[in-house]
């Protein structure tokens, strides 16, 4: 197949596209690398630097005969959503609809989308969380998230563009950029690797459900060949707060590391966690690495990046 993976460049991207060049697909990449790196390029897939807003990004369609589109491109801090909410819909959601439209146009047969397992759902009733939970989201990003859910609702409905929606919980690993706000497991590695200590925002009991990013590659293999439309969490059904990942990282990266709590952040969502029981009931998807294995994995890869 002919697939069109936005955002290519970047963390979790970057591995899915690994995964369908290693299966023999023609992947296509669109990244505008501000928050992608060229070197996550895999080498087999066609590259072209632009904006999904463009619209040049008709012309890549007309040229590569697109099947399926992997739409990961995206504003993903969800403090920046809260700081500039129109740049964060300007992405989000009229950057999809630049996709969506060009998928219309030229004949794509199916979406697949990364949503968001955490933010979506917003303040749980109840934990883990499935994909019947109110979808309550607190954040502009959160809400750009559900938006561009409906959105391909309607090219469903309307246009016969299948689509599977991956709502995943809070991704980490290898490639996983330690700069910004987000990534709370590259952060603490980036800092702990420099000899300095990580701040914990408040009591660091605050939970989330953490999927390492090799399970989510296999879900986006799966969802390649998932017939029809559906919406899938994809996470570990797991509580995990922030206490346990500094402990964990700095056994591996910086042993004598104190722990030091800073104040907590404004309306940080406290709980977090997900049930994946759905896709695996329908896919036959379940997480394979445990948060133990994979962060230690993470932290080997931090290792190794700093000393090259």
């Amino acid at each position: 197949m002919n697939i069109l993976i936005t955002g290519g460049a970047g963390f979790i991207a970057s591995h899915i596209s690994d995964a369908y060049v290693a299966e023999g697909h023609h992947v296509v990449v669109v990244d505008d690398l501000l928050g992608g790196v060229r070197a996550n390029l895999n080498p087999k897939a066609v590259f072209y630097q632009l904006d999904i807003r463009s619209e040049k990004l008709e012309d890549i369609f007309r040229k590569e005969h697109i099947d399926v589109v992997s739409h990961h491109a995206a504003q993903m801090d969800v403090r920046k959503s809260v700081s500039d909410p129109k740049f964060d819909a300007s992405v989000n959601v009229l950057g999809g609809l630049n996709v969506f439209e060009c998928a219309k146009k030229y004949g794509v047969k199916k979406i697949i989308f990364s949503s968001t397992g955490g933010a979506i759902y917003g303040e749980q009733d109840f934990f883990p969380a499935d994909e019947e939970h109110p979808l309550r989201p607190l954040s502009p990003y959160g809400i750009t998230k559900l938006c561009t859910e409906k959105y391909l609702f309607y090219y469903k409905q309307t246009y016969g563009i299948d689509n599977v929606v991956l709502r995943y919980a809070n991704v980490y690993g290898p490639r996983q950029n330690p700069h910004g706000e987000a990534g709370v497991v590259a952060i603490f590695c980036d800092k702990l690797l420099k000899g300095e200590e990580p701040v914990i925002n408040g009591d660091g009991k605050q939970t989330r459900d953490y999927v390492f990013v090799a399970d989510i590659v296999k879900a986006n293999v799966l969802a390649l060949h998932a017939s029809g439309s559906n919406t899938f969490n994809i996470g570990t059904s797991i509580e995990t707060d922030v206490n346990k990942l500094f402990h964990v990282l700095r056994d591996e990266l910086f042993p004598s590391c104190p722990e030091r709590h800073g104040p907590g952040k404004a309306g940080e969502q406290q709980r977090s966690v997900i049930t994946a029981r759905k896709i695996n009931s329908v896919l036959g998807w379940q997480p394979s690495v445990s948060l133990d294995q994979g962060l230690r994995l993470t932290a080997k890869y931090f290792k190794q990046k700093a000393s090259s």
